[in-house]
């Protein structure tokens, strides 16, 4: 049983879109690993420098800080953690909303589920 010469096209066209989206997501994946953030809490008390890979690079206290209590400078560097942390999720939501661009070919939302 032969396919009719436009199934074909579509199959290829889904595959090269697909591609596409592949490559187009190997490279937000780079830029996002590549990046880096700054963190802060405190006014700028704690300041974090984490890549894309959520490693810490980076930090700084502001000596007058360190006169406050332990656990006040603890969770300090606990909210910038999670500043840096934020922004890398949002660095990459914004970067993948190209993605969602990207359009399949006609038909493709009738296939069967």
């Amino acid at each position: 049983m032969n396919k009719p010469a436009n199934e074909k096209v579509g199959l290829n066209e889904i595959m090269k879109r697909a591609q596409e989206m592949q490559k187009k997501l190997q490279d937000i994946q780079k830029q996002v690993a590549e990046m880096e953030v700054t963190g802060q809490s405190g006014g700028g008390a704690v300041k974090i420098v984490m890549t894309g890979q959520h490693y810490a690079k980076k930090v700084t206290l502001d000596p007058n800080l360190l006169k406050e209590e332990k656990s006040i400078i603890e969770d300090l560097i606990a909210a910038a953690i999670n500043d840096c942390t934020d922004k890398i999720d949002r660095g990459l939501r914004d970067k993948m909303g190209g993605l969602a661009g990207m359009k399949l070919p006609e038909g493709f939302d009738d296939l069967p589920k």
